[in-house]
């Protein structure tokens, strides 16, 4: 019986043992994920769109908070604060439809429920508030 060199009485698979960068692999069912993975990796050249939007949408915010076109995140919070009392636990700046920021702020009740509130990033209005 052939035995595994790095476990010794361990049996090793029968046949040819698959490498990977020297590495042995475990079993035929792990070549397979590793090649399904790298399958996955290769076929989602997509991606990169999506993160190429991500970061333009990302210029679009900080662009508009540097020439100070949104309120700040203090008068924004006392806005929330108002409307729907607690503990904030997210605020989330979104750059909305129709061209608006919109901050999303997620608040823990006294009750403890959880509250979403929507903020116009540059009127301060409040668009809804709803149970999340």
């Amino acid at each position: 019986m052939k035995t595994n060199a790095s476990t010794p009485g361990l049996a090793a698979a029968p046949g040819p043992s698959p490498e990977v960068t020297g590495r042995k692999l475990r079993s035929p069912a792990a070549c397979l994920l590793l090649c399904s993975m790298l399958a996955l990796a290769l076929s989602t050249g997509g991606t990169n769109s999506a993160v190429f939007a991500k970061d333009k949408e990302h210029d679009v915010i900080h662009d508009a908070l540097r020439r100070g076109e949104v309120l700040s995140l203090a008068k924004i919070l006392t806005i929330a604060e108002r409307h729907v009392p607690g503990e904030v636990i997210e605020v989330e700046l979104e750059d909305g439809k129709r061209a608006a920021l919109i901050y999303e702020i997620k608040i823990l009740t006294p009750t403890g429920r959880i509250r979403e509130i929507e903020i116009d990033a540059r009127t301060g209005k409040v668009l809804k508030i709803e149970d999340d």
